[in-house]
């Protein structure tokens, strides 16, 4: 398909010529500038994306064991494949590489593998039997121009990201070889001793006139073409002169001199790029979590007060059950009347007795401390009282710490008869009294009739 490839006219041809005379281009750059150099990764490792003005090629790099040669059973292999796609230019034939794709992949095959720049010893698993062969599969996405640096700068930065997995060898006879995941071990990178750059020279009119990183139009009008692969330390890798006019010795020595300077200018951009990329990814491996910033929180100040022993002796905690038993025994010595002093500190004792001095539980109405003698004093009655018969008094039964004796309040029928069980509950009993005599019995039936 030759003939769908750009043709100048003469005009154009003419235009060209002529402004590389005047050392112009039509792009604006000097005989010796290259275009800008923009290199982006994929998502996985050893795949690059090169973009060299309007040329865009993409790299990508894989692995796999197989048997080595039988010249080189302790070496790996590394071949390039290109493919030219119709999309990238219409002169490209889909299918069947064309002899552009294939000048392309020698000159970059020639340039890695023939100089030694990736180890291929290393490569070796079990001498004679595995060994990792390398692919590296360029594909050309557009035609701007100058494909041999581009698609090179692509090769050289896959293989510079990528990493093989890690395989050991076990089993009974010692030969079987085990690849190990990625998530169990981390995967090793290639070795690479130096990295050949490509330096592509185009010639004009009878090779006076040259001009580094020829673009489209430029190759269409050019006379011939050279192509110099030479590492940062100016170790020439290989030439490539691809016909057309000649050149003269000199004009090849000032090319080689030129080339040097680009490939160590084009090597630290590489360089830069691949770690940039590696700390970016090693620094997504690390696990972070998220920075909690310290709350402030407002707490108000406490201030403890110092009490003495009598306030603290004083202080008493009341129940809603200890109040109800309170405000009913406040109100039955209301009731009470009496000028004697018996009858006021039986009230003051009692009071006393109603507060609750902390008993084991709340719930417990036995539970409260009262003492016997406040007890037995309340029992008595005031020997001031006369008149009428007095309410039905009741008395809560309460258990004491030291006794569980129960006490029972009794009502009042009359003046005589409080006075009478007053005196007999005051005088000791005996058996004797528990008899009443004749005189009495007879006495209570004569009352009655």
């Amino acid at each position: 398909m030759e003939h769908l490839r750009w043709r100048p006219t003469v005009n154009e041809r003419d235009f060209i010529e002529s402004a590389l005379e005047a050392d112009l281009r039509v792009d604006g750059r000097h005989s010796f500038d290259f275009r800008t150099i923009k290199i982006t990764f994929g998502r996985e490792d050893g795949s690059s994306e090169v973009q060299l003005g309007d040329t865009h090629v993409l790299g990508y790099v894989t692995a796999q064991l197989m048997q080595p040669y039988r010249d080189r059973p302790n070496e790996g292999t590394l071949a390039i494949f290109t493919e030219f796609s119709p999309m990238a230019d219409p002169a490209f034939e889909p299918g069947r590489p064309g002899e552009s794709a294939i000048e392309l992949g020698r000159v970059i095959d020639r340039g890695l593998r023939e100089s030694r720049a990736v180890d291929m010893e290393s490569l070796c698993v079990v001498a004679g039997k595995h060994v990792w062969s390398v692919r590296v599969d360029l594909h050309i996405l557009d035609n701007g121009g100058n494909l041999i640096d581009a698609a090179n700068i692509a090769a050289l930065a896959a293989l510079s990201t990528f990493r093989r997995p890690e395989c050991t060898v076990g089993g009974d006879d010692g030969q079987q070889v085990i690849v190990h995941d990625p998530e169990v071990r981390d995967p090793i990178p290639l070795t690479i001793h130096h990295m050949p750059i490509a330096v592509t020279f185009a010639y004009f009119g009878e090779g006076n006139i040259v001009v580094v990183d020829p673009t489209y139009k430029e190759e269409a009008v050019m006379g011939g073409r050279m192509t110099a692969t030479i590492n940062s330390n100016g170790d020439i890798c290989s030439i490539q002169k691809a016909g057309g006019e000649g050149v003269m010795s000199s004009v090849v020595m000032q090319c080689l001199r030129i080339a040097s300077v680009k490939a160590a200018d084009i090597t630290s951009k590489i360089k830069k790029a691949v770690d940039s990329y590696t700390t970016e990814k090693a620094l997504k491996k690390v696990k972070r979590l998220p920075t909690s910033l310290p709350q402030k929180i407002n707490v108000t100040d406490v201030t403890m007060e110092d009490k003495g022993d009598g306030e603290l002796e004083t202080q008493t905690v009341k129940t809603p059950s200890d109040v109800q038993e309170k405000s009913k025994g406040d109100e039955d010595h209301q009731n009470i009347k009496g000028n004697s002093s018996l009858t006021g500190d039986r009230i003051a004792k009692h009071k006393k007795t109603s507060t609750c001095i902390g008993g084991p539980s709340n719930w417990d109405p036995y539970s409260k401390g009262v003492s016997l003698s406040s007890l037995r004093i309340s029992q008595l009655p005031d020997p001031a009282t006369t008149g009428k018969a007095s309410s039905h008094d009741d008395a809560q039964p309460m258990l004491t710490e030291s006794s569980n004796a129960e006490v029972k309040s009794t009502s009042s029928l009359g003046a005589a008869g409080e006075s009478e069980e007053a005196q007999e509950i005051g005088s000791p009993k005996s058996l004797k009294d528990a008899i009443k005599p004749k005189h009495k019995r007879r006495k209570k039936k004569s009352d009655r009739s």
